[in-house]
Parts: structure tokens; C-alpha cells; sequence
């Protein structure tokens, strides 16, 4: 058994997920648009939009689809756990861009680096960066 996350886009989980392949390291391993699909209601403008996708980061697998209406992520988050501070910091500022900040990339007393925020996708995060002894 194994458990592995679900989001819909609004139409955007395409570029959303080869921003995550070019930034965070991952790589998709497959896309099929609604077009390739045999239902008759997919309205024309989306037959090129994803109805399944998925791309594996790090040790995880994160799968997603485009639905009409759908909205951001809201009580839910993807976390990263970086080794570095200097990585924690990198990602930080390529998840931000365009983004909301929850907590702002900060020492806590359980982190040497934490943050939380919704990319401009749609898809929150968590950052996490605590030194292993």
C-alpha cells in the first residue's frame, strides 16, 4: 500500500507541474489531456487540459488534472523537508514568486528554515529545513 497526493488545477496543472519538474527536480512520468479521453461533454477550449498527470519528486509521487472551477488548495499542504538552509532558501524564493506567503522563510524553535505558502498554482507548501544529528 502507498499514499500519494491528488490536486486539481483550474486549468493550469500542466504548466504547473513542468514549473515543478524544471525547479524542484522532478520528472513527469506521464500526461493525458482530455482529448484523448471518449467524453463527449469536454467542451472544445478544453481537449488540450490534463484530466490525469503525474511526476515524481524526490520519493513522492504527486498526480493531479485539470477541473473546471476547481479552487487552490486550502487546508492541505505539500511539504518539503531540504537539507540545507541555502536550498530551503532557494526553493523559498521559486515557490514565492507570484505566490502568497503564509509565514514568511524563518528560524522556528522545531526548524533552522520554515515556511508556508501557496504558489502562484494554487498548491500550498510547507518548507522545512532542520539539521539531522
Amino acid at each position: 500500500m502507498r499514499l500519494d497526493v491528488y490536486l486539481n488545477y483550474n486549468g493550469n496543472c500542466e504548466e504547473a507541474f513542468r514549473f515543478y519538474e524544471t525547479h524542484l527536480g522532478g520528472k513527469i512520468t506521464g500526461i493525458v489531456r482530455h482529448g484523448e479521453m471518449s467524453n463527449p461533454h469536454i467542451p472544445a477550449e478544453w481537449k488540450d487540459k490534463i484530466t490525469h498527470a503525474r511526476i515524481e519528486i524526490s520519493n513522492m509521487v504527486v498526480m493531479g488534472a485539470d477541473i473546471p472551477n476547481s479552487e487552490p488548495m486550502r487546508s492541505a499542504y505539500l511539504t518539503l523537508s531540504l537539507d540545507t538552509e541555502a536550498e530551503a532558501e532557494r526553493i523559498y524564493a521559486i515557490l514565492i514568486d507570484g505566490g502568497q506567503i503564509f509565514m514568511k522563510m524563518e528560524s522556528t524553535p522545531f526548524a533552522n528554515r520554515f515556511a508556508m505558502l501557496r504558489d502562484k498554482f494554487g498548491t500550498s507548501w510547507m518548507l522545512l529545513q532542520m539539521d539531522v544529528t
